[in-house]
């Protein structure tokens, strides 16, 4: 694994695009960023601890409070795609400001609902300003970033990406011990509206406007496409058919041709709406695929864990939270340490190592019963997240570094869609 910074200057390429120069607002902007990733990525686990108490409070089934998680994911799926298209169509301000604004409306109303149905409207509407604002974070950063300082700054990104979705449980099993489940939306509304004040004043446009075609094949394809697996996947989680349940098989069938026609398609159009060239590029397919197993890993034990601690070792939601705080800490601070030490010396010395790492954390784990203490767990949890802070920065910086400046839109939204 070799970076190559030749495929990008360490100009601005905003500067190279004739785009008004950013340097000295990199601080305010990065600032708002990161407040807006945090928060954005913290809904999207916070929830999972609460649902036992939402099924109580709302008098739903379990596979109907599943829904705040499938129609959260669906609306993702569907999103985070279409999202290299619409940063050639609008500004970096436009949708950096609608993102943060649809997702304080979405809280607000989550925080306000009194059923499940308006619940899922609010979650529905988070995850439209998520959907918007991820692949929006990391293009920004690639492009008021020159390739030799860009592994601090995803790194210090990750440390707010990758802590958030640890420190939802401990800090919703808090809220939920001494108030109630809306309080953890209401708690994100103000740093929402400090990142879309200090956005407001801070953020320019950083990408050219080139206002392709809109091809609605191609945006029905990638919906159908996109949310046929994720549906698929989510509800194999629910009921007694799992994998074999013909909806799931279904939805996983129709989503997978539906993408295949939807890349035959994308080659076919002098302006497709995601570019597959990014694929000509090893290195980067390395990184997405690096990236993809790393983010499974990570949400899966934000999943996997609570339902494990309270389920089996009839610990609270509290207790549950602050059992996995410490790896999340660890996580956190690690991602921007391990930026910096990718751009001294590159991802073979921190990838290779952070794989095997978690290969061996993960086999132990795979033996955890009643009587596994919560000291070993913690520990394990620890080094584990120390492994995934040496692959997903670096590889995630090395993948894109490869990518010319016209295509980091189009990778950004490929590692956030299979994310």
């Amino acid at each position: 694994m070799e970076t190559m910074a030749s495929t990008a200057s360490s100009a601005s390429p905003a500067t190279k695009a004739g785009i008004e120069p950013i340097s000295d607002r990199v601080l305010p902007i990065m600032i708002a960023l990161c407040i807006a990733g945090f928060i954005g990525m913290f809904c999207d686990t916070a929830l999972n601890i609460a649902l036992s108490d939402l099924m109580e409070s709302l008098r739903v089934s379990a596979s109907t409070v599943q829904w705040l998680t499938t129609g959260y994911l669906l609306t993702l799926g569907v999103l985070v795609p279409v999202s290299s298209f619409l940063m050639q169509w609008f500004t970096t301000r436009q949708l950096f400001t609608f993102s943060l604004a649809i997702s304080i409306v979405g809280g607000v109303v989550a925080a306000l609902s009194a059923g499940f149905s308006l619940l899922l409207i609010g979650r529905i509407l988070q995850a439209v300003g998520i959907g918007i604002l991820l692949p929006l974070i990391f293009n920004t950063i690639l492009v008021i970033f020159p390739p030799e300082r860009r592994g601090q700054a995803l790194g210090t990104m990750g440390l707010v990406i990758m802590f958030a979705p640890s420190a939802g449980p401990t800090l919703a099993g808090l809220t939920i011990e001494y108030l109630s489940w809306n309080y953890i939306f209401w708690f994100t509304i103000p740093f929402l509206l400090v990142s879309l004040f200090v956005g407001i004043r801070y953020m320019q446009n950083i990408s050219k406007i080139t206002k392709p075609k809109i091809d609605v094949p191609s945006i029905l394809l990638s919906t159908i496409g996109f949310g046929g697996i994720v549906f698929g996947f989510s509800h194999a989680g629910e009921g007694d058919g799992g994998w074999s349940d013909p909806v799931v098989i279904a939805s996983l069938l129709i989503g997978v041709v539906s993408l295949l026609i939807f890349c035959f398609r994308q080659n076919a159009l002098k302006q497709p709406m995601l570019n597959l060239q990014v694929f000509q590029y090893p290195m980067f397919v390395v990184g997405l695929l690096s990236v993809f197993l790393c983010f499974m890993i990570i949400m899966s034990t934000m999943l996997i864990f609570p339902m494990y601690f309270q389920g089996a070792l009839a610990k609270t939601a509290m207790a549950a939270g602050l059992i996995l705080l410490p790896g999340g800490i660890v996580n956190g601070l690690l991602a921007p340490v391990m930026g910096i030490l990718y751009d001294k010396f590159g991802p073979r010395w921190l990838v290779i190592p952070g794989f095997l790492l978690i290969c061996i954390v993960l086999w132990t784990m795979s033996g955890f019963d009643v009587d596994t203490s919560i000291g070993f767990i913690i520990g394990l949890h620890v080094l584990l997240m120390i492994g995934i802070s040496m692959v997903m920065s670096p590889a995630q910086t090395n993948g894109l570094n490869q990518l010319p400046s016209h295509l980091h839109p189009d990778g950004t939204a490929f590692m956030n869609t299979l994310q």
